[in-house]
């Protein structure tokens, strides 16, 4: 007996060590840069006067669990690690053309989808950059999702002097590090909800070049040209602590012009109200991948994505959020079959480039390829 509780301690004792080195461990790693800063001072206070922000944390329009009745997060987490998922990355190189954006004239109105969630916008005299992420992985953490061969072709180099960087939230597939470092100078006004801009202060960002807005607000960027906050149904998070900042939507009003953003979210009825008050939408940019029905709380299912550019009266659908980095279980070109089927189905302008293709915004009937098609 006094073996066993020898050993028993000792077990005890050596289990302890260990997780006191992995906080040990934890606690430093997260120190590093690109984990961001907290919200304090004058930035907390605003904050805590939102009415979106209660208990320490901010909170959708209509409150949804995260894992959808009839799942759990151990059942994720098991199915995640121990099921078989196929074709959730591709096998080829995802096609690509690497058009020169300096070329671009300014009064061009043009849209470059890089991958993902990030895009770059040239419409009515404005250089709009949404959600840029050039790394490799959508992590940091080395082991994190590995950006798909051929789908990482352009660098914060390769993008011109921008008006507006715009941020939807501070997950890490949306707000990269060394991509907002790299584009520092390259940036003149940067836009994002309450608390993100206190990661931007943290990399260098001087505070008059940051806006930081709540939702139902607007930023006035010139004569009858606003770029709007909205809601979406989301969270955030950034290192160990969830929902200190403010996840968006914009709606970009210039004048000849209304572009729809999403960010990340799922279906709710911030769709319809945006198309009751922007409405009719000339490009709604949805997200569209990295879904699973566990969760589609905040991330869209394809027929929530037809349902949202109906709710937005939108005039064409460009879906993001897919073909960069693996984050769900579903085949890596499911969203684009589903979502083209979708459109095709209900009669609404699909755009779908390849990488870097040029997308002009005054033109609803131009052809985009299936490039997917073939790519295994």
């Amino acid at each position: 007996m006094r073996r066993f509780l020898k050993i028993l301690r000792n077990t005890f004792l050596s289990l302890l060590v260990m997780v006191l080195v992995l906080a040990i461990i934890t606690f430093f790693y997260m120190r590093q840069p690109q984990f961001g800063a907290s919200p304090e001072g004058e930035r907390l206070a605003r904050i805590e006067k939102s009415p979106h922000y209660k208990d320490g944390k901010f909170h959708n329009q209509i409150e949804k669990p995260t894992i959808a009745e009839g799942y759990t997060i151990a059942g994720e987490i098991y199915s995640t690690l121990f099921k078989h998922h196929p074709r959730t990355s591709p096998v080829d190189v995802i096609p690509s053309v690497k058009t020169n954006l300096f070329n671009i004239p300014l009064d061009s109105n043009v849209l470059v989808w890089f991958g993902h969630s990030s895009s770059y916008i040239q419409l009515d005299g404005k250089r709009i950059l949404i959600d840029p992420v050039f790394s490799k992985r959508a992590s940091p953490l080395p082991w994190g999702p590995k950006a798909y061969k051929g789908s990482n072709i352009y660098t914060a180099a390769d993008i011109p002097p921008v008006d507006y960087l715009i941020i939807s939230h501070d997950h890490y597939d949306h707000l990269d590090y060394q991509t907002i470092v790299a584009l520092k100078d390259k940036v003149k006004q940067v836009i994002c909800g309450l608390g993100v801009g206190a990661h931007f202060e943290y990399w260098g960002y001087p505070a008059e070049k940051l806006i930081e807005k709540d939702w139902d607000e607007q930023v006035e960027v010139g004569d009858n040209y606003t770029i709007y906050t909205a809601p979406t149904h989301h969270e955030s998070s950034r290192g160990l602590i969830s929902a200190k900042t403010l996840w968006m939507s914009y709606i970009i009003q210039s004048p000849t012009m209304k572009i729809y953003y999403s960010g990340d979210g799922g279906y709710d009825n911030h769709y319809a109200d945006a198309g009751k008050k922007f409405g009719p939408i000339d490009l709604a940019i949805i997200e569209s991948g990295q879904y699973d029905k566990a969760w589609r709380s905040v991330h869209n299912l394809p027929e929530d994505v037809l349902q949202a550019a109906k709710d937005l009266k939108a005039k064409r659908i460009l879906p993001v959020h897919n073909s960069k980095f693996t984050l769900g279980k579903h085949p890596w070109d499911e969203p684009l079959i589903k979502i083209s089927a979708l459109a095709k189905a209900n009669n609404i302008p699909l755009a779908s480039p390849m990488i870097g293709e040029v997308v002009y915004l005054n033109n609803r009937k131009q052809p985009f390829k299936q490039w997917w098609l073939g790519v295994n």
